[in-house]
């Protein structure tokens, strides 16, 4: 049941904002896993979903979108976005005027995701834009951004996409064995702050 999982994610003091529980509630982590994985859907584990990737973790994701800060209206970048479900409870938090670019590098597994999202007409109205491609050297010609997240572990936060958020933006991903929030601050000055203790499969480097 999924409002258990939501509560139990509530009383932890994961999920904390409105407008993040209102989307855990809207957009169902049971649309977003593999057939045979359904009946596991609201436990709070990560679920593969082929090709060595996985569906995160409920605590994880909801860890992540709270110190990302999502607000609507916005355009947000999902890197790795997998099953699609993470960048489906951006789209309902930035709303019909925000968009959320959904990159996801293994063909198969962007198919996955863009069918899943697409139960919740997202594609179809514009909000979010399905991309397979490499997203190491960002998304230049439709930066800036106001907030950017990833699903995968890489040793550092990639320059380009530093360069591309606006002053006053978060990118929220995974380094080695930690999640870092970046807050820009100014166009050369950044604010870095470490959360140890995660796993996440590692980022594909481009060729």
């Amino acid at each position: 049941m999924n409002e258990n999982l939501i509560q139990q994610l509530i009383d932890s003091g994961t999920l904390k904002t409105p407008e993040i529980i209102e989307a855990f509630r809207a957009i169902d982590r049971a649309d977003f896993v593999p057939e045979d994985k359904k009946d596991e859907a609201y436990r709070n584990v990560p679920l593969p979903i082929g090709f060595g990737q996985t569906i995160s973790q409920p605590e994880t994701v909801a860890m992540m979108l709270e110190l990302l800060q999502p607000k609507k209206g916005e355009k947000i970048v999902d890197v790795g976005s997998g099953s699609g479900w993470q960048s489906a409870l951006l789209a309902h938090i930035v709303g019909e005027n925000g968009k959320i670019f959904s990159i996801e590098i293994i063909p198969e597994l962007r198919q996955f995701g863009s069918k899943n999202i697409s139960k919740y007409g997202f594609l179809d109205d514009g909000r979010i834009e399905s991309l397979s491609l490499n997203a190491e050297s960002g998304l230049p010609e439709e930066a800036p951004f106001d907030k950017i997240i990833a699903a995968a572990s890489a040793n550092f936060i990639p320059q380009e996409w530093k360069k591309e958020l606006k002053v006053g933006g978060r990118i929220v991903m995974p380094v080695k064995e930690s999640i870092i929030l970046v807050e820009k601050k100014a166009e050369n000055e950044f604010r870095e702050t470490e959360y140890p203790g995660f796993l996440f499969v590692p980022f594909i480097p481009e060729d």
